[in-house]
């Protein structure tokens, strides 16, 4: 067996040039050699082209991402240890979840990009040894009206209800958004959620000498090759021709690789598993590698293959679908094969580990790489850049922004109509339908809705409470108040749920960081994200960075979607957002404000593009989820359902639609109308009541009031009454005709 690299092939001799053209700078080339201490072949590069790409190392994100909260008394481990997130929720059970993002691949392939996404974030969950029980995704579109929008909300929703229907783990929540700059970039945010018992994980290590390496799973072949590569660079009309980089998933392969891994934990054979995603076998072996401390011998000849004559540089970087890396040990091996005999997949040993700490990979006897693990993994030789940013040059037009030039000539009723039709704000009835939310029978929303999802940990009596937010929008304004947002709706859901936040995980989707620009946006969301973070105790677990979110027109809104884990100890604890009957008493708890700033109303109806972010301090906020949760323990509360997009009104008639129902409310004339019903300041939830509970709620509430400008206040606007929506003493017709209106905005674009 060849001992030495070769050289002679054409590759071998590697240039500046050639790193450039696999998306290295000449500094990036120059450390290779000087860490190698030689020219890398034209298969080490190929590796390092990867593993050095902004999907895989990080490099212009780390030095931020560090400064987030990745510490808390319930996870069982850091930030960027694992796969996943790892959670304690008490019983002995621990949940394991993460959100990625598969943005690029779905922007050319929609179906296959999208369904993928979700295949690779259900692998991250049960690598760990977790089975996943939920999923959720945050979608965002182009304008609705355009025809290649269509095409993709189409391809991507389908490909998502398509692999998760398959492999059977329901769909529970999400969000979409449809905004102009998401015309030729669509984000597609997946998230995974996993339950395992303590001290059962599996983690993603690789240790032992002469411990035998297998591959399982699929056969190798040339779909997504370099696809770390291409989501790492901008979206153009060329990026077609990167088609081969899209993956091609088979939920049903997953299905069994899913029983087949969880079935061999107990057997004690496993030193470690780790996934087969971004840089496939090389990305595996690396940070299995790096992390336990030794190396790997590989035999890429060994490797069950698809396709003929592959080359080992092609099989480095395949990026096939559901396929595992596990160590075991050694003398362990036929237990494990057997079990994946039995679900028919391939189970193949492809090497074994070795004391040196580099990888050696052959092809028929001839060494094709040798590299040091260390230098390819995050953290590890992998660089980390202080990018230059300043603040973006649009924000003079924010400045410029007073709501004393918008006048409140729409009639109330005409703007509501017109509200409730808009894409962001109406059902997103067309996109969950095709999501089977039951499958799995831990769903617990689907008989009345919560503000977060809320999933059933059978064997206990707890919930979890998840949910997926972002408004765009609000980042855009202001990024360090909108990356606050982000958090905060994401607590005040589970709150709103009767849920106690406990941890995010984030998947961080901006532009060109190079851009000084989009990259200001970057660093302020993360100050904002990380301030939230600490203030409502969520530490977190991990999650992506998708930069490159960007086409000749420019980069898509900064979006830092959070995913947010809740707890309920019981799920008697659970609020639901519906009014449940006629005569109890509407409250709006926290405080209205003369604001329109970035709202649907203010953006969408008026045609105002720049304005400040909504009102919002982290104080304000604490203090009313802390009332919301001291009233919920009370048990005072009928139904409770946050203010976000639309306002007011839009709160108020989803609660009526979720419960059948209609209401009778009045306005406050010390604010302006389309403020008070339509404005999207934050800290707000509307609340009902039985009307014997008043005095107790509101006593309770009072207790809670002190001179500083954030503690709360409460205002009785009415009551549950009826078919009707009334609004200062008019009626603006049923609330089955406003669900009806509500129902079908977005499928009347998609006959």
């Amino acid at each position: 067996m060849q001992t030495t690299v070769e050289t002679t092939d054409k590759f071998s001799q590697t240039t500046v040039e050639t790193a450039e053209q696999l998306g290295l700078t000449a500094d990036e080339f120059e450390r290779i050699v000087s860490i190698m201490g030689r020219t890398p072949n034209f298969t080490e590069l190929s590796m390092y082209s990867v593993m050095w790409s902004e999907h895989c190392s990080y490099k212009n994100s780390i030095v931020w991402l560090k400064s987030l909260p990745r510490d808390g008394e319930r996870l069982l481990v850091k930030a960027g240890e694992e796969n996943a997130g790892l959670v304690d929720i008490g019983d002995g059970y621990a949940c394991v979840f993460k959100i990625e993002s598969h943005n690029h691949p779905s922007a050319i392939e929609p179906f296959q990009g999208a369904a993928t996404g979700v295949g690779g974030i259900h692998r991250d969950i049960f690598t760990m040894g977790a089975r996943p029980i939920a999923a959720l995704n945050s979608l965002r579109f182009g304008n609705l009206n355009d025809k290649k929008t269509q095409h993709l909300l189409k391809g991507i929703v389908h490909g998502i209800g398509h692999y998760g229907n398959c492999f059977g783990v329901p769909t529970v929540g999400g969000e979409a958004y449809f905004e102009d700059c998401y015309g030729t970039n669509p984000l597609v945010n997946a998230m995974s959620v996993g339950i395992v018992k303590v001290g059962q994980t599996v983690s993603a290590t690789s240790y032992g000498a002469g411990n035998p390496v297998f591959i399982v799973g699929s056969a190798t072949g040339k779909d997504g090759i370099g696809g770390a590569s291409f989501a790492s660079a901008n979206i153009t009309e060329d990026s077609v021709e990167d088609l081969p980089s899209v993956q091609v998933g088979d939920p049903f392969q997953e299905k069994k690789l899913l029983e087949a891994c969880l079935e061999i934990i107990p057997t004690g054979a496993l030193v470690g598993m780790q996934d087969m995603g971004a840089a496939g076998i090389t990305c595996s072996t690396a940070e299995m590698s790096a992390k336990g401390e030794h190396g790997m011998i590989i035999h890429l000849d060994k490797v069950p293959t698809r396709q003929e004559n592959m080359k080992a540089w092609e099989m480095l970087l395949s990026e096939s679908q559901e396929r595992m890396l596990i160590v075991l040990h050694k003398g362990q091996e036929a237990e494990v094969l057997k079990i994946f005999e039995k679900w028919d997949l391939h189970c193949v040993q492809i090497g074994e580990v070795t004391t040196d700490k580099n990888l050696k990979f052959y092809m028929n006897g001839h060494l094709e790489a040798d590299v040091p693990a260390e230098s390819m993994v995050l953290g590890g030789g992998a660089p980390q850049y202080h990018r230059a940013y300043t603040e973006p040059a649009y924000f003079e037009k924010i400045k410029a922004f007073d709501i004393q030039n918008i006048q409140d000539t729409l009639h109330a009723r005409f703007a509501a109509e017109r509200l409730v039709k808009l894409p962001n704000i109406a059902s997103k009835r067309w996109i969950y339908t095709q999501y089977d939310s039951m499958v799995g029978t831990a769903n617990a929303s689907t008989n009345a809705p919560s503000d977060a999802a809320i999933v059933i940990v059978k064997g206990t009596k707890k919930a979890l409470a998840l949910t997926t937010d972002c408004n765009s929008r609000y980042v855009f304004a202001d990024p360090h108040t909108g990356g606050q947002i982000a958090v905060a709706e994401a607590a005040r859901n589970i709150v709103c749920s009767g849920g106690e936040p406990v941890a995010i995980t984030n998947c961080l989707n901006f532009g060109n960081p190079y851009d000084p620009e989009v990259y200001y946006q970057f660093v302020y969301a993360l100050k904002g994200m990380g301030e939230a973070c600490r203030k409502f105790n969520t530490p977190v677990t991990g999650g992506n960075v998708s930069f490159y979110n960007q086409s000749p027109d420019g980069p898509v809104y900064p979006t830092p979607t959070i995913g947010m884990l809740g707890i309920l100890d019981s799920i008697e604890q659970r609020i639901t957002l519906n009014f449940k009957q006629t005569g109890h008493l509407v409250y709006l708890v926290g405080r209205s404000r003369n604001d329109i700033s970035s709202s649907e109303y203010l953006h969408k109806l008026i045609g105002i593009e720049y304005s400040p972010a909504p009102h919002f301090h982290l104080e304000e906020e604490q203090q009313l989820q802390q009332a919301i949760t001291k009233l919920n323990k009370a048990g005072l509360l009928q139904s409770a359902h946050d203010v976000s997009e639309g306002g007011l009104f839009i709160t108020l008639l989803e609660s009526a639609m979720a419960g059948g129902l209609g209401f009778d409310i009045h306005t406050n004339s010390n604010f302006r109308k389309d403020a008070y019903l339509f404005g999207e300041s934050q800290s707000r939830v509307v609340v009902t009541i039985r009307p014997e509970d008043k005095d107790k709620f509101e006593s309770l509430l009072h207790s809670l009031v002190d001179a500083t400008d954030y503690s709360v206040r409460f205002e009785k606007i009415g009551t549950v009454h009826g078919e009707q929506v009334v609004i200062d003493g008019d009626s603006w017709g049923t609330v089955a005709d406003w669900k009806n209106n509500y129902d079908t905005a977005i499928e009347s674009h998609l006959v």
